[in-house]
């Protein structure tokens, strides 16, 4: 049986291709959704601007709950490529997807019943509240078909076909950069016309997925009713903590939301052009959290655990270099975005904010992605679902409140990105120090198939 593609060669290498490709596909993707956002501005209601950032912030939720399902698929067959038990990965992705499938309908479900009182919640009021309601009625029932592209996705990058992840997001993203301004502006459809665009999006995204995973690779197979229900249960003990880990973006992000909602329409659109400019900007940082998954998943694996600590310092070095790079880029051509989107007052504020402080913290929460990928690709999901609420919620919206309190509509961004620095350098410090002492398959591992003998079990313990 064929041997995993990251057992062998340098893992910087491994990094930097798997990261880019994954880069290229989510900031093609972020940028897209970008320009949305410009041709909604085009229209010359703020209110309309504003309806989605406060959608964005609802649907972060949704969208966060299937990375961590992604993500759990991506380190549960990764393992099994690594010990060269490919029909048993099969099986994995295929109980992986139709679980997918099943959690995020129950969650469309509950976004759709209660979004009235979900974005009032948030703070919207009165026109702008109601335009964000419906919104999320048209792009919820979407959500379910997302899922099945995003498992494989994460299917193709445990296996190591990066390119064709990419490709999934790209061509997918291409498809809604063409019928977003027919749509918006063409057919006059406007808010409607953007939420439409994004349901051809995810539809999208889920053919091309099964397309590169089952037809051109044979990565998925349909387990049985049995092997199902036996898989299920592992799959969902990695999953759980896993989405618990990424649910605390989207809360922070709607905490801060509600902070910042109180300075008026102009700091949450500007709010909005932020989440579309920080996604854009840091597609490489978000990237690397799942780029690296497949990477210690097949070397834990095979236990092949000094490429596991490589990969770790690996990854570190390539965020930091990203990172200053874009901070540089951002400073440079922040008037240029101010004029692109209309910002002032306050807007403008916030933006300056976040590109001269705000990125800064993105330093550290790079670092935090990378301690959270090996925490839930090396059997400790739970540590990352600390480290994530311990930023998002302990530390994140208490600073960013006080600090609003000081310095207006910025001081949300100077809270998060406080946040971000502390909780960001004691995450990379504690993940490092658990990957230098690895010397054993955990629990979590030995769980996430029917058991099994792994090869050369001496290997496997703890000093």
């Amino acid at each position: 049986m064929s041997e995993g593609r990251f057992l062998t060669g340098s893992t910087m290498g491994h990094v930097i291709r798997m990261t880019a490709t994954g880069a290229f596909g989510i900031t093609f993707v972020f940028l897209v959704d970008a320009v949305n956002l410009v041709w909604i501005s085009k229209l010359g209601d703020p209110r309309l601007v504003a309806a989605i950032g406060f959608a964005f912030a609802i649907q972060f939720f949704s969208v966060s709950s299937g990375v961590g399902l992604m993500i759990a698929s991506t380190a549960m067959v990764s393992r099994s490529i690594g010990t060269r038990d490919r029909p048993l990965a099969r099986r994995q992705a295929g109980a992986a997807m139709i679980t997918a499938a099943g959690f995020q309908t129950c969650v469309a479900t509950l976004v759709v019943l209660f979004r009235y009182e979900l974005v009032h919640l948030a703070g919207a009021t009165g026109e702008t509240a109601a335009l964000a309601a419906r919104y999320l009625l048209i792009t919820m029932p979407s959500l379910p078909l997302m899922a099945v592209g995003m498992i494989a996705s994460g299917v193709l990058r445990a296996e190591g076909l990066g390119a064709k992840a990419m490709y999934v997001t790209l061509l997918s993203g291409g498809l809604l950069m063409m019928v977003d301004p027919i749509l918006i502006l063409w057919l006059g459809w406007g808010l409607d016309g953007a939420a439409i665009g994004l349901f051809a999006f995810r539809i999208a995204l889920m053919a091309l997925g099964l397309y590169f995973a089952i037809v051109q690779h044979s990565l998925i197979a349909k387990p049985s009713r049995g092997e199902f229900l036996s898989l299920t249960r592992p799959y969902m003990l990695i999953a759980m903590p896993a989405i618990a880990t990424q649910l605390a973006t989207p809360v922070g992000n709607y905490l801060l939301t509600m902070v910042i909602a109180a300075f008026g329409d102009d700091a949450v659109a500007a709010w909005a052009v932020v989440g579309r400019l920080t996604v854009v900007a840091f597609g490489g940082v978000f990237a690397l959290s799942g780029a690296i998954g497949g990477i210690f998943g097949q070397n834990f694996g095979a236990g092949h655990l000094d490429r596991v600590r490589s990969a770790y310092r690996d990854a570190l070095i390539f965020c930091l270099g990203y990172t200053l790079v874009m901070w540089g880029a951002l400073i440079f051509a922040t008037p240029q975005v101010i004029a692109l989107f209309g910002l002032s007052g306050q807007g403008a504020e916030v933006l300056w904010a976040f590109t001269t402080v705000g990125v800064g913290g993105f330093v550290f929460v790079g670092t935090l992605f990378v301690a959270n990928a090996a925490f839930n690709n090396l059997g400790r999901p739970g540590r990352s679902t600390f480290l994530n609420w311990s930023k998002e919620a302990l530390l994140g919206w208490p600073a960013a409140a006080t600090l609003a309190t000081l310095y207006g509509a910025p001081g949300v961004i100077y809270g998060q990105a406080t946040a971000s620095a502390l909780v960001g350098a004691a995450g990379c410090l504690w993940a490092w120090r658990f990957v230098c002492r690895l010397d054993t398959v955990s629990d979590a591992v030995l769980d996430a198939g029917p058991p099994r003998p792994y090869p050369n079990p001496d290997r496997y313990r703890r000093r």
